[in-house]
């Protein structure tokens, strides 16, 4: 079953001036357990694809299903929601939120869904021995290493049970070291727990690492590789 369904989506900014064609028409699905990376040059609209997906943007044209649920028709306020409940995110500048510990950055989106205390108390403690952070629950981003900080972000996005993980160049911060840490982490997740992540990335390390490559060039998908 797919998770994901885009079907003739497009993206247009600055319609009223002088318009941007960003996708021009995008079919895609992705099943639950896929490792994905989308690829292409700077411009080609892998970040808008990724934004759309997670209901961070709207189509111009054409719509979203997530595990069935077309998203593209969801107001503000619902999409909040389903974000919250439904789709992990992974930015390339980790976006922990520095005056809180790791504990507390991985704990934040429950207490968002009323979990209870024991509830996030288990969850954080797996998801930072996952990991590899146990040592370093209380830690602040500042004290913690940019490797350490995007291995925090993963299991913040984890944290919710989430469908799936959408990582927009997760590793453009990192070296070699710690890119392949991570890529383990995540490979091993995706496998053991079937979680699915798509990525949208420039980084060969990744590309090499995902079992389906997806490229598009100027808004539209000109090749896809199955591994």
């Amino acid at each position: 079953m797919a998770v994901i369904k885009t079907q003739g989506v497009e993206k247009v900014y600055n319609p009223d001036k002088i318009p941007v064609k960003a996708l021009k028409g995008v079919d895609l699905e992705i099943a639950e357990g896929e490792f994905t990376a989308i690829v292409g040059p700077s411009g080609s609209g892998k970040t808008t694809l990724l934004n759309i997906i997670g209901g961070l943007d709207r189509p111009t044209a054409g719509y979203v299903e997530v595990g069935g649920v077309d998203i593209s028709k969801m107001s503000d306020n619902e999409l909040i929601d389903f974000r919250k409940e439904h789709i992990g995110f992974v930015f390339q500048a980790y976006n922990l939120i520095p005056v809180l510990t790791a504990r507390e950055n991985v704990e934040f989106v429950m207490l968002l869904q009323n979990r209870s205390k024991a509830e996030r108390d288990k969850r954080v403690k797996e998801l930072l021995h996952a990991v590899g952070l146990d040592e370093k629950i209380d830690k602040r981003p500042s004290e913690l290493s940019g490797g350490q900080q995007q291995r925090v972000a993963v299991a913040r996005a984890l944290a919710p049970k989430p469908t799936f993980i959408l990582a927009d160049e997760p590793t453009a911060n990192l070296d070699s070291a710690s890119t392949a840490n991570l890529l383990d982490i995540m490979a091993r997740l995706n496998q053991e727990e079937n979680i699915t992540f798509v990525f949208s990335t420039h980084d060969q390390r990744v590309i090499d690492r995902a079992r389906r490559v997806v490229t598009l060039e100027d808004g539209v998908i000109s090749h896809e590789e199955h591994r």
